[in-house]
């Protein structure tokens, strides 16, 4: 993983996320799921390409069931980005980096 991208657990989700002063994108997300393989890439170029703008975070929903049973989530891969701790939008599936780019610039 890159180390752009930030592994989340039940105890440094908060500091990570809810405590954040930029936008958190969190990338739910687990080893068995392909579309979540190829989800992982675009994150990391995103991460790259944010980088000082928006911190990125993934939740293996399989380690932290807690948190993915915290904030619905039902399928995966699910990217929730939060502002100011909460969150503000949600993206369910595999989605081009366009898409995701296009939500993060409306917050930044």
């Amino acid at each position: 993983m890159a180390g752009n991208v930030l592994e989340l657990n039940a105890e440094s989700f908060s500091t990570e996320v809810e405590d954040s002063l930029v936008p958190v994108l969190v990338d739910f997300w687990a080893e068995w799921c392909a579309p979540c393989r190829r989800l992982a890439p675009i994150v990391e170029e995103l991460a790259n390409e944010y980088t000082g703008k928006v911190k990125f975070c993934k939740v293996n929903v399989e380690e932290e069931g807690e948190l993915a049973q915290r904030f619905g989530i039902r399928s995966i891969p699910t990217i929730i980005i939060f502002k100011d701790g909460k969150p503000v939008n949600q993206l369910i599936g595999l989605q081009p980096k366009a898409e995701i780019s296009k939500v993060l610039d409306q917050l930044i």
